[in-house]
């Protein structure tokens, strides 16, 4: 062990924090520990119905020690001792309000219960209206289009619309809040014991793409424009940041009383936090040239390429281009969908109403087993709706969907719009219903390629990582097949947590950049999905009928019909 260095990567998803011990010397992943939120799983302080998705800060301090913990249990001996450094990615834009001592609001015992004092998730749609507000004033207030580098378009699930929202619906909360700190930002300030809002070490990637920050503003959109959006905002600007930090800079030292809870060596080296999927991009090894996709509840899809090559050009409709964002040295592209295994996970709850609420309360079978037949039901469900729709020939059931169950992330964001199925006949059945929708969500990736595409960035190749890349071929395949273009399929199962520990290696001197701990710690591929020319020829007529139902529906929406 002495002479082995060991890195940690803790990745906050959508459900659960994982912590992954790995060697730095080759990326080999020693052990692992993923943890479910508690108050999350049980369904506290979220309404669905209303689109609000709010998560305890205790959840994630309670996930990120007993997950670092059982990783290190399951280590081999010394292995606690040989770690130099700790990373951290999260999900975004998730932020919170904090007094002036960085404390999330929803810690103290007066804001214990209020969920507007809590972490306002990605996919939280609560502030529509905010969002709405942002790019009006921003295309016509007459100064600096502040939107021009996260695609044109600013979106409910981001920093600034969230914080409106929360401020124009809880004054107490407003009162209280000194400040606001994304997740991603706020667990490294926790770990390294600086949490002054005004100091701690602040995300480049959660900045750029979410915040409207850029070098060219001198930070933060100006005070004259926070103030004519909204009085409220008046001097917030000043208690937030001007600097921003891309990955590889360390954000300080473990602190001794967080070393201590996690069973780790103080003076570690803790690194600045990001985002997930842009992690977990690193992890997956991206390089110019390739679209890395997250493929999980949503999708993130990123492509990164050097400064000079992407010059002056303003990529349209996506959520960012940012310098360091992904890969420090070069400009960061972010798309995505803002419902993927969402889609089939609604409709998966859609068919287990009967089961749940008919099966479920029968007494003509004993209680045991009927739970065991609910969960034997609800466990294959998806599978036997993939085995069946695989037979059907595309386009044969004449069904066809939108993905925009969560509304539409890219390209050109609008939380206003729903999914939608169209075509439907007394011969419509579940497995064909559930083909339709398993290509619609293709379809929405078909759409952000052709967004980079027709921007001049060309996808060269495909990588792709996360639950939904791992777990259904028939996913992949249809994807493939939509795109024309090959998969490749990251092996690591917590590709995210890697491109934490690859960034953790590099804060703690292990490699000297990126591209030399990905070299070194990538894990390389476990599938690859090629696309079949009669069924790539056939979606491309689906893709056409796909475009014209949503056009149809977000003219719809703009008229204010649901």
């Amino acid at each position: 062990m002495k002479n082995r260095t060991f890195v940690i990567g803790v990745d906050y998803g959508t459900d659960s924090v994982r912590a992954l011990v790995v060697d730095a010397g080759d990326g080999s992943e020693i052990a692992t520990s993923v943890h479910p939120y508690t108050r999350w799983a049980k369904g506290e302080y979220c309404d669905p119905a209303a689109s609000q998705f709010r998560q305890h800060p205790a959840d994630y301090l309670e996930g990120l020690e007993i997950a670092v913990r059982e990783a290190l249990a399951l280590s081999p001996p010394g292995t606690a001792e040989a770690v130099r450094a700790i990373s951290v990615d999260t999900t975004g834009s998730t932020p919170v309000a904090v007094d002036e001592d960085g404390l999330a609001l929803a810690l103290k015992p007066e804001f214990r219960d209020n969920p507007n004092a809590m972490f306002v998730l990605w996919k939280d749609h609560t502030a529509i209206r905010e969002a709405g507000e942002i790019n009006r004033l921003a295309k016509g207030w007459g100064g600096i289009d502040y939107t021009k580098y996260c695609g044109g378009i600013y979106s409910a699930e981001w920093f600034w619309a969230k914080i409106l929202h929360i401020l124009r619906t809880d004054e107490k909360v407003g009162r209280a809040a000194f400040s606001w700190v994304e997740h991603c930002d706020w667990i490294p300030a926790v770990l390294t014991g600086a949490t002054d809002p005004l100091r701690m070490k602040r995300s480049r990637c959660a900045a750029g793409h979410k915040a409207m920050w850029h070098e060219e503003f001198g930070g933060l959109p100006s005070e004259e424009f926070l103030v004519r959006l909204d009085p409220l905002l008046g001097g917030l600007r000043g208690r937030l940041y001007t600097e921003t930090h891309p990955a590889d800079v360390p954000a300080g030292e473990l602190c001794p009383a967080w070393a201590e809870t996690l069973g780790l060596r103080p003076g570690i080296a803790v690194g600045t936090g990001a985002f997930d999927a842009h992690m977990g991009a690193v992890g997956g090894d991206i390089r110019p040239g390739a679209l890395l996709k997250v493929m999980g509840t949503s999708t993130c899809d990123m492509m990164v390429a050097p400064a000079e090559e992407i010059g002056g050009r303003l990529v349209a409709g996506i959520c960012g281009q940012v310098d360091g964002s992904i890969i420090p040295g070069m400009i960061g592209l972010e798309a995505g969908q803002s419902a993927f295994g969402d889609l089939y996970a609604w409709f998966k709850h859609l068919l287990m109403w009967p089961v749940e609420n008919i099966l479920l309360e029968s007494e003509k079978l004993p209680g045991e087993l009927r739970e065991e037949i609910v969960g034997e039901i609800s466990s294959q469900i998806l599978k036997r709706l993939e085995d069946r729709a695989r037979e059907i020939p595309a386009g044969q059931s004449g069904i066809v969907a939108l993905d925009w169950i969560n509304g539409r992330r890219t390209p050109d964001a609008n939380q206003n719009l729903e999914a939608a199925v169209a075509g439907l006949d007394m011969g419509s059945d579940a497995p064909a219903i559930f083909k339709a929708l398993v290509e619609a969500t293709a379809f929405g990736a078909k759409e952000i390629v052709d967004r980079f595409v027709r921007e001049g960035v060309e996808p060269r190749e495909v990588i792709a990582l996360g639950g939904v890349a791992k777990k259904s071929e028939f996913v992949m395949q249809t994807v493939a097949d939509v795109l024309g273009l090959e998969i490749k399929v990251v092996e690591s199962e917590q590709a995210c947590a890697l491109g934490a520990a690859m960034f953790a290696a590099v804060v703690c001197g292990a490699y000297a950049d990126v591209g030399q701990a990905q070299k070194a710690m990538s894990s390389g591929f476990c599938a690859r999905y090629s696309p079949d020319p009669a069924e790539s020829a056939q979606y491309e007529k689906l893709h056409k009928k796909y475009k014209q139902l949503g056009a149809y529906a977000e003219s719809l929406a703009a008229n204010g019909h649901h």
